[in-house]
């Protein structure tokens, strides 16, 4: 890079030098929207997988959308048959569990505080949520509001067979 400054007469080789540097740190900064760009989409499909290989029913295929991320948090929605509701997951050493299942109390701050994330990343999650959501259809988000309450999903069990209300906590 020397040898490129001293071909500039001396002023303007300072100008230069801060010219590649902006340009260094905004190239530095695209190369990093664009990774988080591509590590959402990836925490996406595997949210999609997950929630496919335990719910997915050949007589009744699952639907997973939107599926939205923030951070080690992420809030998916789904639609099966005639049912529908929203799955809160969670990362861990680089594997997402489901540990909630609910309606639209998944989509409140407040009742994403209370699964236990931070208040400002339940704002964040419930706001993308939120945003996400505003793009279906009224019939969509009626099927997503069809789940009542919120269901705890103890690690390493499943409920059942497919999406249903049995034995839910938390009624909101």
């Amino acid at each position: 890079m020397r040898s490129i400054i001293a071909c500039f007469p001396p002023h303007s080789s300072q100008l230069f030098a801060r010219l590649l540097s902006v340009l260094l740190i905004a190239f530095s900064a695209q190369s990093w929207s664009n990774e988080s760009k591509h590590h959402a989409h990836g925490d996406a499909q595997q949210i999609t997988h997950v929630m496919k290989a335990q719910f997915d029913r050949p007589d009744a295929p699952l639907k997973v959308h939107p599926v939205v991320v923030d951070g080690h948090h992420a809030v998916a929605g789904w639609i099966q048959a005639n049912k529908g509701g929203r799955a809160l997951l969670v990362k861990e050493k680089d594997k997402w569990t489901i540990t909630v299942c609910g309606g639209d109390g998944l989509r409140d701050a407040k009742v994403l505080a209370q699964t236990g994330m931070g208040e400002a990343a339940a704002q964040r999650l419930a706001s993308k949520v939120q945003a996400a959501e505003a793009k279906l259809s009224k019939a969509q988000l009626k099927q997503l509001a069809l789940f009542q309450g919120e269901l705890k999903i103890e690690p390493n069990t499943a409920h059942g067979q497919g999406h249903g209300n049995a034995s839910q906590h938390g009624q909101h």
